[in-house]
């Protein structure tokens, strides 16, 4: 029934009675637990449909009734039963979450048209009958978005919220700093958003690109705006993970407060937001005070975002300056360590242990494994798939998103129009064959890769078209490989996909506004003439 993400088992009800139709009767029934849902699903379709759809107690007769059952808690707080005739809609869940999704899916069994804000015509809306038993293959089945590089506002974070909703994706891991912008106020510090939330300039391109957008750029969110995303996430049942990038990409808080800089060679109180891309060799020393400081920080992260997750980078660190600081080297020597790489871990360690201290869990790019991996740190896997084989082998848990499958700022196409290409090509059937656990694995090492997800760096995405036109549709691709475990075959059906996508995902995401890239090719104001990128050249890495 061209569902994306396609649900494990399908089956059409009977047909003797016909579909189920809503009409200005229809009422929608929820359990305690499932009122959440329930409103949600009365207000995005009654925008679509102009129908009123009034709330009632379950039980009631031709209604759409959300609950969750006992039965179904063994296969986990996510998943979900529907079962549609000429009688109801019934939506069961797991847990509230399971609910949740089964009223995606039935969004999406009205049609196109149920994703707009207004309605198109008169109905009939109809339901088919029809049959559903649906859970996800992972439990972290995420998406990052880069708001450090170009800032997207609160309103556009929102948006994305919802497209991941609609897609059954249920992380949205913020990229909140970076050496180019700093984008949450944190009471205690105001300069890191008076000073490292804009940089006076921005490279259009990347790599050796002459031009220049001259105008600054710039935003934050304040803590109140983070909280209103934390829990309009909440109610769609998505964890927002933030990331504070430490101890690289760092040089937007060094220009804040330039004490956190390397200062005993680098004049830090110099030093701007970075207008350039890529890794600066500006990152943050490794003495008490700092290591207060981004206590600090964190203390009122954790005030904002609930998650037991907490993101803290680790990767990219430049060893330049310590390798030259006198201060450093001599922190080296008083904690035992051997090198810079330990230095690195050592200063992971302690926010590792300091995170754990209050409930929470650490997650760091794969090179918070170098020098030993802090012990209960999740790793994220981006740098193909050695870092998570590794991680999981020794007991940790994994977080796979591996560049070559999964960065969607990566070129779509070969093809002269692509838009600053980045990369090797990775086509919407490149994400869709992404198979996220490697076959080396033990099926007990298996079990550590705990989800999956896609980035996205907006180096070269400086607006919420340019975002849409990188992420989707390939986003919708990886929602069903997130979603729905790996046939039997090994094999999964692209021919199929690209069906669902034509005869109806297409138009969703059109109702939606998403401007996507068309299966033909950019269309011409989605083109970047003039502007280079990173393409690379010869094959593709292979899994």
């Amino acid at each position: 029934m061209d569902l994306v993400p396609a649900p494990r088992d399908i089956r059409p009800g009977s047909v003797d009675g016909g579909p189920f139709v809503l009409g200005f009767d229809t009422r929608v029934a929820a359990d305690a637990a499932s009122g959440t849902s329930a409103r949600w699903l009365r207000s995005v379709l009654g925008t679509a449909t102009g129908l009123p759809l009034e709330p009632a107690t379950p039980g009631a007769e031709g209604a759409i009734t959300l609950q969750v059952a006992e039965r179904l808690t063994a296969l986990g707080p996510e998943a979900y039963e529907l079962v549609a005739d000429a009688s109801g809609v019934l939506i069961e869940g797991g847990g509230p979450a399971g609910v949740f999704w089964g009223a995606q899916t039935l969004r999406q069994l009205l049609g196109p048209d149920a994703f707009r804000r207004a309605p198109l015509c008169e109905g009939p809306w109809t339901v088919p009958p029809v049959r559903i038993a649906d859970a996800p293959r992972f439990a972290w089945r995420g998406m990052m978005l880069d708001v450090a590089r170009h800032f997207m506002p609160k309103d556009g974070v929102l948006r994305y919220v919802d497209l991941l909703a609609a897609h059954k994706l249920n992380v949205l891991h913020l990229h909140l700093t970076d050496d180019q912008g700093w984008r949450i106020e944190i009471g205690r510090y105001p300069r890191l958003t008076e000073v490292g939330s804009w940089r006076a300039r921005s490279r259009i391109g990347l790599e050796e690109s002459p031009l220049w957008d001259e105008r600054p750029h710039g935003g934050y969110y304040t803590q109140d705006d983070l909280r209103e995303i934390v829990a309009y996430a909440g109610e769609r049942h998505i964890t927002v993970v933030p990331e504070i990038d430490i101890p690289g990409h760092s040089q937007a808080a060094i220009a804040a407060y330039p004490e956190l800089g390397n200062t005993d060679v680098v004049e830090t109180a110099a030093l701007t937001p970075w207008d350039d891309w890529g890794i600066s060799l500006n990152v943050l020393n490794v003495s008490e005070t700092t290591l207060a400081f981004y206590e600090n920080v964190l203390t009122e992260v954790l005030e904002i975002f609930p998650s037991e997750f907490v993101h803290i980078g680790g990767d990219e660190c430049a060893k330049e300056q310590w390798r030259a600081s006198p201060a450093v080297q001599r922190r080296i020597r008083e904690l035992g360590l051997a090198d810079e790489a330990e230095m690195q871990s050592w200063f992971i360690h302690h926010f590792d242990r300091w995170l754990a201290d209050r409930g929470r869990r650490l997650v760091g790019w794969d090179e918070i494994l170098e020098g030993g991996v802090a012990p209960g740190a999740v790793v994220s896997s981006w740098q193909g798939y050695a870092g998570g084989i590794a991680a999981a082998r020794a007991g940790h848990d994994v977080v796979m998103c591996p560049q070559e499958h999964v960065y969607l700022d990566w070129r779509q196409a070969d093809g002269l129009h692509e838009p600053i290409p980045i990369a090797h090509v990775r086509t919407l059937e490149d994400v869709y064959r992404f198979e996220p656990v490697p076959d080396s694995l033990s099926r007990t090492e298996a079990a550590h890769v705990i989800g999956v997800q896609a980035n996205v760096w907006t180096e070269t995405m400086d607006s919420a078209r340019a975002v849409d036109y990188m992420v989707f549709p390939r986003l919708s691709a990886f929602a069903e490989v997130a979603w729905r475990p790996l046939p039997p075959s090994f094999e999964r059906d692209f021919a199929d996909f690209e069906r669902r996508m034509a005869a109806a995902h297409y138009a969703r995401l059109d109702a939606l506004g998403v401007e996507y890239r068309p299966p033909s090719g950019p269309r011409p104001w989605q083109r970047r003439p003039g502007v280079r990128g990173r393409p690379n050249e010869g094959p593709p890495p292979v899994r």
